[in-house]
């Protein structure tokens, strides 16, 4: 590892703080193999002590992660298309990510990763993010429960998140079709081949083949189970962190508990793979939160 980079982590399940490189400054090619290998490690990195990335520096490194992600709702408010505003005001009526969601996951090819730089931070504090990482829940669950996930799939919809979310962003959605797809409730992440849920509450709406009730039984102890605080880390935000986060493994809460604050920051997302279950992968090994978990039930 290079001696100016210090990578450190967050908690023993999931998260790194970097220090000692600036994304602003831009990278070579062995600056971003490093960051690449903590990022596929961690599942979020937060980069800590940065200056204010341009645009064009933003994406730059963003396309070393893969194409970019439009998003399907959202009007493009920046210069660069690329870029989404993430702007929470006090005439706000609601605050994008104000509930545990994996980005757009009611797309057919989601985002793979997230990079998040937040500029204007809340006057009296407050604007944590919580990330909780989905390969910890799923390890964690009973051998049996498992297996029964691996072959089910569900249903990711998204016109009751979106529909009028952006209308105070001059967004006219009449007529407007929203994504809608199903995908494996356990997917396997394509770089890592490591298992992880992938089911959230803002976006899966039902398990396929499932009556309702039964759906949404299995649903809520999924949603329940995953929001244990044993699989989660709060970040709090210095002016100008910058976040990277894997989708593929992670969910996210944006707490909005800052009203009549304001906070706003730059967000460009990156195109993912359609998610996939492999049925030849191996099944984590014994997790010891399991053990913990198990006491503390």
């Amino acid at each position: 590892m290079s001696p100016e980079i210090r990578i450190s982590p967050i908690s023993p399940v999931l998260g790194a703080e970097v220090w000692g490189v600036d994304l602003s400054e831009g990278m070579d090619d062995a600056t971003f193999a490093i960051l690449h290998g903590a990022f596929l490690d961690h599942g979020v990195l937060m980069f800590r002590e940065q200056g204010v990335m341009a645009p064009d520096v933003h994406v730059e490194f963003a396309r070393r992660l893969g194409p970019l992600h439009g998003h399907p709702a959202a009007p493009a408010e920046h210069e660069n298309p690329a870029v989404f505003l993430i702007r929470t005001t006090r005439d706000s009526p609601i605050s994008n990510g104000n509930g545990w969601h994996s980005d757009v996951s009611c797309d057919e090819r989601p985002p793979s990763a997230t990079m998040l730089q937040v500029h204007v931070l809340p006057e009296g504090g407050g604007g944590d993010t919580l990330f909780a990482d989905m390969e910890a829940a799923y390890a964690t669950l009973e051998p049996e429960l498992r297996h029964r996930l691996c072959g089910l799939s569900a249903r990711h919809a998204s016109e009751h998140v979106y529909r009028g979310r952006y209308a105070d962003r001059g967004a006219d959605d009449d007529g407007t079709s929203y994504p809608e797809t199903v995908h494996p409730v356990v997917r396997t992440h394509p770089e890592t081949g490591r298992r992880s849920l992938f089911v959230n509450p803002s976006f899966t709406v039902a398990v396929e083949g499932l009556g309702e009730a039964e759906s949404d039984g299995l649903l809520a102890g999924l949603h329940s189970h995953c929001a244990r605080p044993e699989f989660q880390i709060r970040l709090r935000w210095n002016r100008n962190d910058v976040a990277l986060w894997d989708n593929r493994r992670v969910q996210h809460f944006a707490i909005w508990d800052y009203w009549p604050h304001e906070r706003c920051g730059h967000r460009v997302t990156v195109q993912g793979d359609r998610p996939f279950f492999d049925p030849d992968g191996d099944d984590p090994p014994p997790s010891p939160l399991r053990v913990s978990i198990g006491r503390l039930a």
